[in-house]
């Protein structure tokens, strides 16, 4: 893993002192790759071109403009405040470089203070900041933002003041965060770049829980040009952005206008991007990316297909069960129903063989424990709850095994069969039934045709030895309002992973989540040895003692058979006009939309 180890002269120049220094930027372990005269990130154009435009195409809906309370948590309006897109409106304290594992460097702050035992925070505000209103970004915008967020705000901003001992102003320009006894070494980190600054003087905090579509009052580099509800919204650039020549943002924001069109189906956004209404495809289905870029302009030219290779952890996607319904909570019936999805069927039949099986949360980095026998460190940190872990998890060995590619192969049948009868089922008159003699029975709830053929080829194997499973495939609306209030049996999630894993794992898989309304712990699991191994990534000092946690932690998330793994596919696909380019380098994570061009600009 590249740079994991590189250390700034500045970061060593306070480790370790009591009195902290000023720096431009911090790590999670470690310290910053790039020296504090650092011109830009070393993954942008800083000679990108400025103008034009870019069109994005999403599937779904939007009436809001406020992405931070519970109400508009899945229906604000895309490109407010976006991992993809980029947040265009709202901005952060320091912003994270994407060729680091997790490393801030300044941007409302222009530089921070942090001891050694990460005690405190002081971020000193770059007096240059201001909103697009023309007033000064001040430290009392800081401290009323965590307050309005606890109050109004949704999870996980709600929470963001839990560690604080106390907010102060320190000067003119300076604002520190004291905390108390609860806090983590990541949630400094957090605090910096996960938190949006709001301006006091333009936001009613009374009203801040409400959906709204009034146009926000921001620092970011985009303002809202117009607004159709659920159908459009169009940012132009601020020409007099505040940050357009800090070193963190050269090379980004480099389009005069950004649309965002909503679409009813993929299907319909595909059409608009053949057509040239929309300038950028993400792909991320293999047969789609195979098969449908057979019109014109990919024969001309004109439409490029780029493939990018970012050295990330494969992330799991696969189906949640949901460990409310009292069906889920016996652990053998979990892994009976794991280890009857036909991988090998489905790749070959449905996905012309594209993708590879997912066998660990952090597969394809040194943090999975896959391919990594469990050691004396690691064995010593699970502690009793080792005793849990199948022996060849503990050994790094892949336990999903390969089939014979029919959807019924009976080995693995035979051996799936063996854990329901552990669990308390066995087949009568072609029925899975328990004691009771009740059919095993649960239904899967689907939001696209894509998750649905998946689902039926699961269901498929499933009822050849008799478990009844239903399919429910809803709309989007739906879909969210359901998956928020945990209101189905099983449904297919997506659990992206970083290099950095941390505080975002409480929300998945914490007990304090469980019963949390809009959390994404979607399995409701609580379960005290995976809160004590997250906190033991969290308070992780060194990379060897983080990496050690972060595998014990995989290793007793794949033990618990909370949801079958799926597959990945280690690229990532984009299509795009030819007028829209980006640069050469391919960053840690991926490509980054918000640093592409257009090319066709005046």
């Amino acid at each position: 893993m590249r740079r994991l180890t590189t250390l700034s002269l500045v970061m060593l120049s306070w480790i370790g002192s009591a009195a902290a220094e000023p720096v431009h930027g911090i790590a999670m372990h470690g310290g910053p790759a790039l020296a504090p005269n650092y011109s830009h990130f070393p993954y942008v154009n800083p000679d990108a071109r400025k103008g034009g435009s870019v069109a994005y195409g999403v599937v779904g809906t939007f009436d809001s403009l406020n992405p931070f309370n519970l109400k508009s948590i899945r229906t604000t309006a895309r490109g407010v405040w976006d991992n993809i897109f980029g947040n265009l409106i709202y901005e952060t304290l320091m912003v994270r470089s994407s060729d680091e594992p997790f490393t801030l460097y300044g941007l409302l702050a222009e530089s921070v203070e942090m001891d050694e035992e990460r005690s405190f925070i002081q971020f000193n505000l770059n007096p240059k900041a201001r909103w697009s209103d023309g007033m000064p970004v001040t430290p009392e915008d800081v401290i009323f933002s965590l307050e309005v967020l606890r109050d109004k705000g949704r999870t996980p901003f709600n929470n963001r003041l839990k560690p604080v001992e106390k907010m102060e102003k320190i000067g003119e320009h300076g604002v520190r965060f004291t905390f108390n006894g609860t806090v983590d070494r990541e949630f400094p980190l957090i605090l910096a770049s996960g938190t949006p600054i709001l301006p006091k003087h333009a936001v009613d905090a009374a009203t801040f829980d409400q959906s709204s579509l009034k146009i926000p009052v921001a620092s970011g580099p985009y303002l809202i040009k117009s607004v159709s509800p659920g159908q459009k919204i169009v940012y132009e650039r601020n020409p007099v952005y505040w940050g357009k020549d800090i070193p963190s943002k050269v090379g980004f924001d480099n389009y005069d206008q950004i649309t965002v069109e909503y679409f009813l189906q993929e299907n319909t956004l595909f059409e608009a991007f053949k057509k040239g209404a929309v300038d950028v495809y993400l792909d991320g289905n293999p047969n789609h990316w195979a098969r449908a870029y057979d019109f014109p302009a990919v024969s001309s030219g004109d439409v490029v297909k780029d493939v990018f290779k970012p050295e990330l952890p494969t992330g799991m996607l696969g189906f949640v069960f949901n460990l409310r319904r009292p069906v889920f909570q016996n652990g053998d019936v979990r892994a009976a129903l794991t280890r009857s999805f036909d991988f090998e069927w489905a790749n070959r039949n449905l996905f012309d063989a594209s993708y590879t099986r997912t066998q660990s949360y952090w597969q394809n980095s040194d943090l999975s424990s896959l391919g990594h026998v469990a050691d004396d460190k690691e064995l010593a940190l699970l502690g009793p709850a080792k005793d849990r872990i199948p022996a060849a998890v503990l050994e790094g060995k892949p336990t999903l095994a390969e089939t014979d590619g029919s959807g019924s192969d009976r080995k693995v049948l035979r051996e799936v069969v063996e854990l329901f009868r552990k669990g308390g089922y066995t087949i009568k008159a072609g029925k899975m039934v328990d004691a009771s003699g009740r059919q095993l029975s649960f239904e899967i709830m689907t939001q696209s045709q894509d998750q649905e053929k998946v689902a039926i080829a699961f269901q498929r194997t499933l009822r050849t030895i008799g478990v009844d499973v239903s399919i429910r495939t809803v709309d989007d609306a739906q879909y969210q309002s359901r998956s928020g209030s945990f209101d189905y049996d099983v449904i297919m999630k997506s659990y992206p992973s970083s290099l950095s894993p941390g505080i975002e794992q409480v929300g998945r898989w914490a007990s304090d989540s469980k019963d949390r309304q809009g959390s994404f712990n979607f399995a409701g699991l609580a379960d005290q040895d995976v809160d004590r191994l997250i906190q033991a990534m969290l308070s992780a000092r060194t990379r060897e003692d983080f990496t050690t946690a972060v595998r014990a932690y995989d290793r007793l998330l794949l033990a618990g058979n909370y949801m079958v793994p799926l597959y990945h596919i280690p690229e990532q696909w984009v299509a795009r006009w030819k007028h829209i380019v980006h640069a050469e380098k391919v960053p840690l994570y991926g490509y980054q939309l918000p640093t592409w061009w257009d090319a066709s600009a005046q």
